[in-house]
């Protein structure tokens, strides 16, 4: 199914790397989020009929709202290739949720992010989980899953090597030789292995889903 299909279907998509129209406000990339659930056409747009205007409105209150709630009104008016990482990254997110999405797919959302934009993203996530958006999370980061997923699936070089809940995953033996390190199996050792952070396989080498 081609990529404008599955936006009308209620899908929207965040990738790992940030993508963001040049040329363009940080605001009006974000309307563009909208596109699949706009009525007025082309003829409608071209005369400026009134019906175009006001949808128009209502399209940029609500890329206004999704930069509010990703923290990036601030940024609303400034170019989008001049937002540092971090908020390219936002932004990516507030657009796709300007498209009022029923299943949000999120790829490596937290890589390369701060620790303040880490906690933000994932509150952020907790707040759309609990107001009933379905979220599908590919992530490196074991503490980001494990804080977040309902329900965990793990892969090691393309294999699925378990499923099931958080604290399911976290006791799996395989999951620990292969993400947790041997101080997850040692009652001697207190960490808590879902604080425990390996560094990223390269990839398609391995991954963790919730």
């Amino acid at each position: 199914m081609p990529a404008h299909r599955r936006a009308t279907r209620g899908v929207g998509v965040v990738f790992q790397a940030a993508r963001t129209f040049h040329g363009m406000t940080a605001l009006e990339n974000v309307m563009v989020g909208a596109h699949a659930t706009t009525r007025s056409g082309f003829l409608s747009a071209a005369l400026r009929l009134p019906g175009h205007h006001r949808e128009e409105r209502q399209i940029r209150d609500r890329a206004l709202a999704c930069l509010d709630r990703t923290g990036l009104t601030a940024w609303a008016h400034r170019p989008a290739e001049d937002l540092p990482l971090g908020q390219q990254r936002a932004l990516q997110l507030a657009r796709a949720l300007c498209g009022e999405p029923r299943l949000l797919l999120l790829d490596e959302p937290a890589s390369g992010l701060r620790a303040a934009e880490r906690e933000h993203l994932a509150g952020l996530v907790t707040d759309l989980r609990a107001e009933g958006l379905t979220i599908l999370l590919v992530e490196h980061d074991v503490a980001f899953v494990m804080r977040l997923a309902d329900r965990i699936t793990v892969l090691d070089l393309g294999r699925v090597i378990a499923e099931g809940t958080p604290a399911e995953v976290r006791a799996d033996p395989r999951v620990i030789a292969a993400y947790l390190g041997p101080a997850a199996e040692d009652p001697e050792i207190k960490t808590d292995p879902a604080t425990v952070r390996r560094p990223a396989p390269r990839s398609g080498e391995r991954g963790v889903r919730p």
